[in-house]
């Protein structure tokens, strides 16, 4: 008996990776995304306001976002919900565009939608960063931090330091174009 029982759990472990479900289901996906369009078509034609996106349709983007947000590429950015919350906002945009009848695989349509979406938004936060070194190097950092009376000096010439230390050394095309401009 104890044999048995051993090798069930045994063979209850290999099975259970096969048997993970997935997180969305990319067939009821499909179903939702349907029954939207059919709703939304309906409505076009009748002059009516489109439908409310269900639940359903809305978890999936938020799952299919936070998912995709966890790999490697993406993981350690801190604006990382900004990269979601515009991920979902591009789905909610575009989801009209998705035709069952050309494509049976909402969940890669929607996925490649958000992928697309955090590379925008990871290029939008790099502009904005390298305008603010911009700022920094053209104004001076000392410039920028406001000073009262009882700061402690040792605090501000320690966050001085470190603001020197890690601000980002001005680029050869930078030099370039700061001499084109001067002639």
């Amino acid at each position: 008996m104890k044999g048995k029982d051993y090798n069930m759990a045994e063979e209850e472990v290999k099975l259970k990776p096969k048997q993970k479900p997935h997180y969305v289901d990319n067939k009821k996906f499909l179903e939702a995304m349907t029954e939207y369009r059919a709703l939304r078509i309906k409505a076009e034609e009748e002059g009516k306001r489109r439908p409310t996106v269900t639940n359903y349709i809305g978890e999936c983007y938020l799952k299919i976002a936070n998912h995709l947000s966890y790999r490697p590429n993406f993981i350690n950015y801190t604006y990382r919900d900004d990269m979601i919350s515009d991920g979902i906002e591009n789905c909610l945009q575009y989801m009209d565009n998705f035709d069952p009848e050309k494509s049976k695989n909402p969940f890669a349509y929607f996925t490649q939608i958000i992928y697309y979406a955090f590379i925008r938004r990871i290029q939008k936060e790099k502009k904005q960063q390298h305008v603010k070194q911009k700022m920094i190097q053209n104004f001076g950092i000392e410039n920028m931090m406001d000073s009262m009376e009882g700061d402690d000096t040792q605090y501000q010439s320690a966050m001085l330091d470190f603001l020197h230390r890690n601000s980002r050394e001005e680029l050869p095309e930078d030099k370039k174009k700061a001499e084109e401009t001067k002639k």
